[in-house]
């Protein structure tokens, strides 16, 4: 795979400046935007920007390992700002923190500009491995994506989805985009913002999953269709989406709407069966379902669709995208299906404790922003302090059901006090009748 060769020479937009006092901190102007972070790190040029903040290579110049010593450094600026985006990028570090795999992209550390308090606290910058491009770039390429190329890549999605589904993760927006690759074609899966823990202590009606999850194009039909009881299966059929955009260069189900998404999904796998049509039978969006023609005019098989593809791929892909999500081949199977045999090696597929409450408990209260800042310092702070460290470890031990309650508890003395979210956080139903968003599902709408 073609990336990236980063030179020590700065390209135009980036520029080093000497304003700070602070020996220890270098200030560089990047795309017009100010980089303070201390100097072993020496940028290279910028790799990506976005709504919420700039990715730039650098070399780690404390390294031990010289040779290999590039970085990502991604500067999320006024990180504090919106409360929907405070929440998503607390639960990404913690579960960056938490999973530890060589095919899930790996946070080294996070940095605090110079010399500012919690309460100044604005911009903070993540520093990562370094991955040259994504798999959605290669995929829109003109770079050849040879079998051995699509089967290691999907072996290695594969891999870190068993570990990231053993932790009790779901990831809940597998895409091309969030798979980033290197140069030796090492893929890590990335962007946990939307994932969840799927821990009981925390299902509540507060946490109930809402389908306002996943690009449209790579929802599983029981997200479109609203169904509250999904699993890890739903990432499955996201890889399935990814594998079969691999072997065609063409998105799976490109729908601009919902029911122009599930229209083409039934046009590949048929109309569901009683049986599937059953499973769903508590589903919020009947509609959607009814609205399906029972009989199509022009159904394409996988066989057709897939023509040139060999029978193993076309068999796996198959499985993955089963309608029924009871029917829907588990990761541990898709893994040992004969299509990847060459690749499949047990004992080098690791697993991990599942994920408890003590780190996710933030999910069930409605915090203020107050609230999510102190939770994010405190993060921050376990890659600075060996002390908050271990006071960190202690108190899992301690209060395996999480701090955030004996906080509030005792603020207000009763549990009835506590500040627990609402049922509307995702898509729900009025008391009109009329169905809304939280400020969440419409931010997740728009980025689609």
């Amino acid at each position: 795979m073609k990336g990236s060769q980063h030179q020590a020479a700065f390209p135009q937009d980036v520029k080093l400046i000497t304003e700070t006092q602070d020996e220890d901190i270098k200030t560089w102007i990047v795309c017009g935007s100010k980089f303070q972070i201390q100097k072993q790190y020496e940028i290279l040029d910028p790799m990506g920007q976005g709504a919420y903040g700039i990715v730039v290579a650098a070399k780690d110049l404390d390294s031990e390992d010289q040779e290999n010593n590039l970085v990502a450094i991604k500067k999320i600026e006024r990180a504090f700002e919106h409360k929907v985006f405070l929440q998503r990028t607390l639960r990404e570090l913690k579960i960056l923190r938490l999973l530890q795999h060589e095919n899930v992209l790996g946070l080294k550390t996070i940095l605090l500009p110079p010399g500012q308090t919690k309460e100044q606290l604005d911009d903070i910058y993540l520093v990562s491995d370094l991955m040259e491009t994504d798999l959605e770039t290669i995929i829109r390429s003109d770079q050849g994506l040879t079998e051995e190329h699509i089967q290691f890549f999907l072996y290695q999605i594969l891999r870190g989805l068993k570990y990231i589904h053993s932790a009790g993760i779901l990831h809940r927006d597998l895409k091309p985009k969030n798979l980033l690759v290197n140069t030796n074609c090492d893929l890590k899966i990335c962007d946990f913002g939307l994932a969840r823990a799927d821990i009981s202590l925390l299902q509540t009606h507060s946490v109930v999953l809402t389908d306002y999850i996943t690009t449209r194009w790579y929802r599983a039909p029981e997200v479109l269709l609203s169904w509250k009881k999904y699993s890890s299966a739903i990432d499955i059929w996201s890889v399935g989406c990814i594998f079969a955009e691999m072997l065609t260069r063409q998105r799976l189900f490109p729908g601009h709407e919902q029911e122009e998404q599930m229209q083409m999904i039934v046009e590949l796998l048929g109309y569901p069966t009683p049986e599937e049509i059953e499973i769903f039978s508590d589903i919020q969006d009947k509609e959607l379902l009814n609205a399906l023609p029972t009989t199509l005019i022009q159904r394409t098989s996988f066989e057709e669709r897939f023509q040139g593809c060999s029978e193993l791929a076309v068999d796996l892909l198959k499985r993955m995208l089963a309608f029924d999500p009871n029917k829907r081949i588990t990761v541990e199977q898709a893994l040992s299906h004969p299509y990847l045999a060459e690749l499949h090696c047990p004992d080098d597929e690791p697993t991990t404790q599942p994920v408890d409450a003590f780190d996710f408990d933030f999910e069930i209260y409605d915090l203020k922003s107050n609230d999510y800042r102190d939770l994010m310092y405190e993060e921050i702070m376990l890659y600075h302090s060996e002390e908050k460290r271990q006071e960190y470890e202690d108190n899992k031990i301690k209060y395996p059901n999480g701090m955030l309650y004996l906080r509030y508890a005792s603020r207000s003395g009763s549990q009835d006090d506590i500040p627990m979210k609402q049922q509307n956080q995702g898509s729900s139903l009025s008391q009109s009748g009329e169905q809304t968003k939280s400020s969440s599902s419409i931010s997740n709408d728009l980025n689609e």
